[in-house]
């Protein structure tokens, strides 16, 4: 089994936000493969189904961003996985817009989501896709720009991003972490 989690703030206020960018994949690639989220559980929201007959849970945790090692940690305690049965999909603010990054593991780019699941797996070596969403421009702090909205003509190359983040994480899953490390970074 595969275990995709998507991460972002689970609050009402953040859909659509930068920061919940990692949420969209995975809404999305449940749509893509008719996989229905269930009851909390596990201190996220979740669905279980395949990819390509590969057995996959997707999930979103109900914790906030920097807590969300917890729920990853409960994900994998549930699901039986392993750091590199993972795909954490994650915002990246020193990424272009919608550019992606795929890899092994690494450090955590002074992302506090990413930092919450190192700390609570004890490890860095687990996958993660990071998505790009652009750096704030002068005189706009990090945590204002995560936490604000695509504009418009951003949304467009945002939502484009989310669909080539899918067929990232589906040929990960396919074809292996290099195979799509290749096809997409």
């Amino acid at each position: 089994m595969r275990g995709i989690i998507g991460l972002g703030n689970c609050r009402a206020e953040y859909t659509g936000t930068r920061h919940n960018i990692g949420f969209e994949v995975v809404d999305a690639l449940a749509e893509r493969h008719e996989i229905r989220f269930r009851r909390p559980r596990a201190a996220a929201v979740a669905g279980t189904g395949e990819i390509a007959d590969t057995p996959v849970v997707l999930a979103k945790p109900l914790t906030m961003m920097n807590l969300s090692g917890v729920a990853v940690l409960r994900m994998c305690h549930l699901h039986d996985l392993g750091p590199e049965d993972l795909i954490v999909v994650v915002d990246d603010l020193n990424l272009d817009l919608g550019k992606l990054r795929l890899r092994r593991g690494g450090s955590e780019g002074g992302h506090n989501g990413l930092k919450s699941i190192t700390e609570k797996l004890q490890t860095r070596d687990y996958p993660r896709l990071r998505i790009g969403i652009g750096s704030p421009p002068g005189g706009v702090g990090a945590r204002d720009w995560v936490l604000s909205e695509f504009s418009a003509e951003e949304r467009e190359e945002a939502t484009e991003a989310v669909l080539r983040a899918c067929e990232c994480v589906e040929m990960t899953i396919i074809e292996g972490i290099e195979a799509a490390m290749n096809q997409f970074n």
